[in-house]
């Protein structure tokens, strides 16, 4: 019987605080052209969930006589969950948080800075298609607008590596062979618009 009280509470305490969701879009990613969307869920008085997904779907054109050609570019997908724990409530004030974060790119025309190891030549002379994967820490706080509104800022620091395949040019040229990189830098930059589901 006592099993079962235990459980009873255990689930009102989760279903309570589950019904606490956030739903979010990062003005800083909108910024560098990177339509985002994010979902937060409460997980007790102290902690979240943080799933955050973000695409740059421009596609450019490989025909390097076409007025739509461009030599720089950084097309990416980016998955980004993060485990957060805050020292007031949940969704208010300052928070401290662990993130994981994975995705794919195709880049060309830039100095990715906070690169450890670099391949021979400057980065943006060549074009890199490949994966990251990593993780990182970071820390934010957020404020009450309303009663459905929030405003957030975070930044995370981490670590990534990166998997390429690297080519001649900016353009479609020929492929150079392969590659492994280092990232050291910030994972995450946050200014978020938030909207409570309640």
């Amino acid at each position: 019987m006592k099993g079962f009280i235990f459980f009873l509470l255990q689930v009102i305490c989760i279903h309570s605080f589950a019904q606490k969701v956030a739903i979010k879009n990062n003005l800083a990613y909108d910024a560098f052209k990177t339509p985002n969307f994010s979902l937060e869920f409460s997980m007790g008085r102290k902690w979240t969930i943080d799933t955050q997904v973000g695409m740059n779907s421009f596609f450019y054109t490989k025909d390097a006589t076409s007025s739509r050609y461009k030599n720089r570019k950084f097309s990416h997908w980016l998955v980004q969950p993060e485990l957060r724990y805050w020292t007031c409530d949940v969704f208010n004030g300052w928070f401290f948080g662990l993130h994981a974060h994975g995705g794919q790119m195709n880049a060309s025309g830039i100095d990715v800075p906070f690169i450890l190891r670099k391949s021979n030549g400057g980065m943006k002379d060549y074009r890199y298609e490949g994966y990251f994967g990593g993780g990182g820490l970071s820390a934010g706080y957020q404020w009450l607008l309303s009663d459905r509104f929030n405003i957030e800022a975070s930044l995370g620091l981490g670590y990534s590596h990166i998997w390429y395949d690297k080519y001649k040019c900016t353009a479609c040229g020929a492929k150079l062979g392969r590659g492994a990189a280092d990232y050291l830098g910030p994972t995450k930059i946050a200014i978020s618009i938030i909207y409570m589901l309640k």
